[in-house]
């Protein structure tokens, strides 16, 4: 996909006009990670947002013990980065390349000035902000009213919904997560997650493959995530 494309789909850019758009791209500068390279950690200054252009990046914290928590997967079109700018403390979490990965990299410092005479867009990224905080709310009560398969149901649904491909059979998400992974993504132990998953596979909602499913029954599949 052209990267003007994808751009366009972030909520930075979704709301200027052509001109406005080419105006604020002169500000980018582009990175490549190779699958496992480190963007940032956390506890760095943040000085910039990302938009991803082709591939996966994944958002991790890490307790004092080691144990890491995977926060979210980001495909093209989707952005990161941006809480920095409105609350100019160290990062939240560590953005590391879950696939090879481009991204599109722009600086706050650039950015602030040029916001000030657009409020419309700055109301864009708020309501980006809202979105994810809303997506946090709903993850946290998860954890606590909903059992380990009806987590794992609802997380292969978002996955499926964001990079998921229409196949005969079904929709395939190819998530690109190992089992350790996603039970991170889920909050969960990794025995428990395969169990969930194998009993969907003999249920027949779902074909697992290596770092990807077959989704093959979703209203089932969500059914059981309610």
């Amino acid at each position: 996909m052209n990267p003007d494309d994808v751009l366009g789909k972030a909520p930075l850019f979704s709301a200027l006009d052509r001109e406005s758009a080419a105006a604020l791209r002169t500000g980018i500068s582009e990175v490549e990670l190779h699958k496992g390279q480190t963007l940032f950690s956390e506890g760095e200054t943040g000085d910039r947002l990302y938009v991803v252009l082709d591939g996966k990046i994944k958002l991790i914290r890490t307790a004092a013990d080691g144990r890491e928590n995977l926060l979210s997967v980001l495909g093209p079109g989707e952005m990161f980065g941006e809480l920095s700018l409105f609350d100019p403390r160290p990062r939240t979490a560590s953005a590391i390349a879950l696939t090879d990965v481009r991204l599109a990299g722009l600086g706050h410092d650039d950015l602030r000035p040029w916001l000030t005479g657009r409020p419309e867009v700055a109301l864009h990224l708020l309501r980006a902000l809202a979105q994810r905080l809303r997506r946090t709310n709903d993850v946290m009560a998860d954890l606590v009213f909903t059992d380990v398969p009806g987590r794992v149901g609802k997380a292969l649904l978002d996955l499926a919904d964001r990079f998921g491909q229409r196949t005969e059979e079904g929709v395939r998400v190819h998530h690109d997560l190992t089992q350790e992974e996603l039970a991170q993504y889920v909050g969960a132990s990794r025995e428990t997650v395969n169990k969930a998953l194998a009993d969907f596979a003999q249920r027949g909602w779902l074909r697992i493959e290596a770092k990807a499913v077959v989704i093959m029954d979703a209203e089932r599949l969500a059914a059981r995530s309610r």
